[in-house]
């Protein structure tokens, strides 16, 4: 058993123009166009509780980020 080449001679290859190209009417119309994978109803994510921990975090940051920069407004103007 012989396998084809993975690469057939264009000039042997039938339904080719000049160039490669393909002329109109040669593809099949049940050629599809695209391409799709193999799992077609691809499934969600669900959301775990780290999203929640995550939202918790840049809070709980950003607080204390206020928190320091009060601070050191108050000690250069002579509050503190």
């Amino acid at each position: 058993m012989t396998a084809t080449p993975p690469d057939p001679d264009p000039e042997n290859t039938p339904g080719l123009d000049e160039g490669g190209s393909v002329p109109p009417g040669e593809t099949p119309p049940e050629t599809p166009q695209t391409s799709s994978g193999s799992d077609d109803d691809p499934t969600t994510i669900p959301r775990t509780s780290g999203t929640g921990t995550g939202i918790v975090s840049v809070a709980a940051i950003v607080v204390v980020f206020v928190v320091i920069a009060v601070l050191l407004i108050l000690v250069l103007a002579g509050v503190l």
